[in-house]
């Protein structure tokens, strides 16, 4: 573990974020937080597990509910686990969303332009929200990656580029497909780091599996059925129906967790712990 605080702590120097998320606060969230540390297997709730590799530490859902608070993002009772590995500045969020098997019927035709517009206009009724709590505004600048399906392994990609405070941040989105939901999995990192990132990710996500019974080829007939596909999924997820009838100011809750600063986010969290990292 004194990695992972060494790792922090280069992150601290070696990127620059706003002073007000800079400043860690006297009792840190990450006190409470405990940690399980690599090679050994993630439980995420009841519906998956995943692979944590050496070097990485895990945690599972009320951990990760903890650590959600401290980067200033409601919880909701969807988080199921957080993965992030030593002596690099980024980590991984995942989340369920219990909304029955989707139909991948829109795969061949998936529109960037409209599903972007959509997200900005659900991230402007957001900022609405944000600006209320007391919390730093968010704008969406575009495709980092467009929305892209794999048919064969049911995984929904897409990355997106903003801007908060001045500073450039990107997140890179995955959804997996399962028998009764969708896994929304959320990597958080500086847009510099996302191309050198994204295949210590994708390895991490080879170790990812629905148990048993819940994976999206073990549709039986008579499931429940979600009430939107994959357009709607990039847009919004669980909150895309809200979409149809212009309920934008419940996007807001969907794309926070998107543009965290990273470096802020582990001095705040980690900030007061003592040296058994």
């Amino acid at each position: 573990m004194k990695n992972l605080a060494h790792a922090i702590a280069i992150c601290f120097v070696l990127t620059a974020i706003a002073a007000r998320a800079q400043e860690a606060e006297p009792q840190s969230p990450g006190k409470s937080v405990k940690f399980q540390e690599g090679p050994s297997i993630g439980n995420l709730g009841d519906i998956a597990q995943v692979r944590v590799p050496a070097g990485y530490v895990f945690a599972g859902p009320k951990e990760t509910a903890t650590l959600m608070e401290a980067m200033h993002n409601p919880v909701g009772g969807t988080e199921k686990g957080f993965i992030a590995p030593s002596g690099k500045d980024w980590f991984v969020v995942f989340e369920f969303d219990d909304i029955g098997y989707v139909k991948d019927d829109e795969k061949g035709k998936l529109d960037a332009d409209a599903m972007l517009a959509s997200i900005k206009r659900g991230n402007d009724a957001g900022n609405k929200e944000r600006r209320r709590r007391g919390w730093a505004e968010l704008r969406i600048v575009g495709w980092a990656l467009p929305p892209s399906y794999n048919e064969t392994t049911h995984n929904l990609e897409w990355a997106i580029k903003g801007e908060s405070e001045g500073k450039p941040l990107v997140n890179y989105n995955t959804r997996i497909l399962g028998r009764s939901g969708v896994m929304r999995i959320t990597l958080v990192t500086d847009p510099e780091t996302l191309a050198a990132t994204i295949p210590d990710f994708k390895k991490v996500l080879e170790g990812f599996e629905f148990n048993a019974g819940g994976r999206y080829a073990e549709y039986r007939q008579g499931d429940k059925i979600a009430e939107y596909g994959l357009s709607a999924l990039v847009v919004g997820g669980a909150t895309a129906v809200a979409l149809k009838s212009g309920f934008f100011k419940y996007i807001w809750k969907i794309l926070v967790v998107v543009f965290v600063a990273v470096s802020a986010f582990f001095k705040k969290v980690f900030g007061g712990r003592k040296s058994e990292y």
